[in-house]
């Protein structure tokens, strides 16, 4: 056990003795992965804080449904993607328009960053147009960096299941994006084949 699923671990136990302090730390540790999360997988800033937020107040209702035969945060993110699902649910009832890509930070793991800002948008979209399960996965996996089994327990599923759907989701992402990082012979190339 890590020493942060330790730290969670003991919070955990705390809240559940009444000590409503030790929420407030469990939230602060969470607050941003959390809400990374939930932008990512709903592509609209307000739409992401109200998911946060209801994520955190389920915690706060359900914490002593929190087993601990995994880690706080795998059970956290659990209920996040959750929360995700039902906000899309719901959105897709009442679709709004989202906010302008100028409020996200650039790609900083790119080097040229003008072309991470130009195809931020096209990355982001083709990221929200991929089926919950596939995009949950790769969210989870790709972008949180999180390892294949943390993921499988996230979403409740077996590991194979989860290399499957990041493996269809990078392929889907692949196509709606025509390979926008390959060269001009690589994408001809796959037309051959």
């Amino acid at each position: 056990m890590t020493h942060r699923a330790q730290q969670d671990a003991a919070l955990v136990e705390r809240y559940l003795t009444g000590d409503t302090a030790a929420f407030d730390e469990l939230m602060r540790a969470h607050q941003d992965r959390v809400f990374g999360v939930c932008l990512r997988m709903l592509r609209d800033r307000d739409a992401a804080l109200d998911a946060t937020q209801e994520t955190f107040v389920t915690v706060f209702r359900k914490a002593d449904r929190f087993s601990g035969t995994a880690a706080f945060s795998t059970w956290l993110y659990r209920v996040a993607v959750n929360t995700c699902y039902d906000a899309a649910r719901r959105a897709k009832r009442h679709r709004t328009d989202p906010l302008p890509e100028t409020t996200d930070p650039p790609d900083r793991t790119a080097d040229d960053h003008l072309a991470a800002v130009e195809l931020r948008p096209d990355l982001e979209a083709a990221l929200a147009s991929l089926p919950d399960e596939f995009r949950s996965a790769v969210v989870l996996s790709d972008v949180e960096g999180l390892a294949l089994q943390t993921v499988a327990d996230i979403l409740e599923v077996p590991v194979g299941t989860v290399k499957s759907r990041v493996f269809r989701g990078r392929k889907l992402l692949a196509g709606i994006l025509g390979n926008l990082g390959a060269g001009p012979e690589h994408r001809s190339s796959e037309r051959h084949a």
